[in-house]
């Protein structure tokens, strides 16, 4: 990516708010006034609406926008079979739910040429893609800007970098993502990905149930976690393009490819709030303790996207966000625990405060639900001792999707080269230090 374009994609200004209705042109009366779908739509453009909600569900949960643009999204020829590369899909069986932790170095060097989709890798997930329940991990590395266009009919695409800023040209305009934000491409809407600097390397979470939201704020009250206010929808950009253009739909775990003659990012005008955004995660306002006792992560929750059952998430995305550490008579690093959850964490810079080794910026772990896991034996052993006055954390930014149902792997994740085979080796140093008083 030239200097230029990424000039061009920082100097977008942003519309902000999150899940609110917005409205955004690329040229003056693009918009019709009053009516989504006139008789004739302004500047000979056609009317589409892109629904990413059931029409029926509740006004505060329903998403959908109205796209003017150059051609209908129905133009366009027959989809063929693709090869999925390294990309699964839910329901996941290649092999069984695994018990054990684990952990993986980050993905080694793609071949020259490997652009976003091809540098795709699923570690596993859980659930059912054509039942629109559950998720899926995968994580990416790119040297090479994407040509082609893409679009998920099976879930929303959370994108956390972790090195290389991208451009993302979506239906909708432009978004700048750079490590330390999070890029949300809602379900079924196209874009492509340009990598702003040689190469690019991060995490994705593919979700297929109900859209990420704010979580509600409870006893917190009305300020805290992440404001709605700082989170960036795209300002309206077009590609006028006629031509040949590869665009690629993931549909049911398989993807499919067909041939445009021309660019299907040729929206002109939107409004409504099923719309891309970007997040800095710096502005995380992050809620802790000031008395006694660590908190559990879910103070750490920046999206949830909720089930059938209230309070169990089908997946929480969670920040370990810079913050302070004053509690009394504490131990500070997270608490050896089990949870009947399952937890995929990863590392966007730094250090974790809970590892001492062995969990880098572009790896990630995996503790399925109810496996035991905590503070390695060194962490252990610092924390226990540590004088505990305020401290400062902010040498380390990680992140956590967490899920209501185990995260079963794909056969290539159970056979990765990075992936970490001791890992069990770091809690086996922890020593019996039981004392009876009698």
């Amino acid at each position: 990516m030239s200097g230029d374009a990424r000039k061009t994609a920082e100097g977008l200004s942003y519309l902000s708010g999150f899940g609110n209705e917005h409205s955004s042109q690329a040229v003056p009366g693009a918009l019709p006034e009053g009516r989504n779908s006139p008789q004739r739509a302004p500047l000979g453009l056609y009317a589409e609406q892109l629904s990413g909600t059931a029409f029926t569900e509740p006004r505060a949960h329903n998403r959908r926008s109205w796209l003017y643009r150059i051609r209908p999204s129905a133009a366009h020829p027959a989809f063929s079979r693709a090869d999925n590369g390294l990309v699964r899909s839910a329901p996941f069986t290649e092999t069984v739910p695994d018990p054990n932790r684990l952990r993986w170095n980050p993905l080694p060097e793609p071949a020259p040429g490997t652009d976003f989709l091809a540098g795709l890798w699923t570690l596993g997930g859980n659930g059912d893609a054509t039942q629109r329940t559950g998720m899926a991990v995968h994580v990416y590395h790119a040297n090479a800007s994407m040509h082609r266009v893409f679009s998920d009919a099976d879930g929303e695409l959370l994108i956390v970098p972790e090195r290389g800023g991208l451009l993302l040209r979506t239906e909708f305009g432009l978004l700048h993502v750079e490590p330390a934000e999070v890029a949300l491409i809602p379900r079924g809407v196209r874009f492509r990905v340009e990598l702003l600097d040689d190469s690019a390397r991060g995490y994705v979470c593919e979700n297929y149930g109900a859209p990420f939201r704010l979580p509600d704020l409870g006893p917190i009250g009305a300020n805290g976690l992440a404001n709605a206010r700082d989170f960036r929808a795209p300002v309206a950009a077009y590609e006028d393009v006629q031509g040949p253009v590869e665009v690629v739909n993931k549909f049911c775990g398989n993807l499919w490819s067909a041939m445009y003659d021309h660019s299907p990012l040729d929206v002109v005008a939107w409004h409504g709030n099923h719309v891309p955004y970007v997040y800095d995660l710096r502005r995380f306002n992050v809620i802790g303790t000031i008395s006694y006792d660590h908190p559990d992560p879910s103070i750490f929750t920046v999206l949830t996207s909720p089930s059938d059952t209230p309070g169990l998430a089908g997946v929480d995305f969670v920040v370990f966000a810079p913050r302070w550490l004053v509690g009394e008579d504490t131990f500070r690093p997270p608490y050896f625990h089990r949870n009947v959850m399952s937890e995929y964490m990863g590392l966007v810079e730094g250090a974790y405060d809970a590892k001492a080794e062995g969990f880098v910026p572009g790896g990630g772990s995996l503790h399925n639900m109810m496996s035991a896991h905590g503070p390695d034996r060194d962490t252990f052993d610092r924390a226990s001792a540590a004088e505990l006055a305020p401290r400062k954390i902010d040498d380390g930014l990680a992140f956590m999707f967490e899920t209501r149902w185990p995260v079963t792997l794909t056969a290539h994740a159970t056979r990765a080269d990075h992936l970490q085979r001791g890992y069990d080796e770091v809690w086996q140093a922890l020593e019996r230090h039981f004392r009876p008083l009698h």
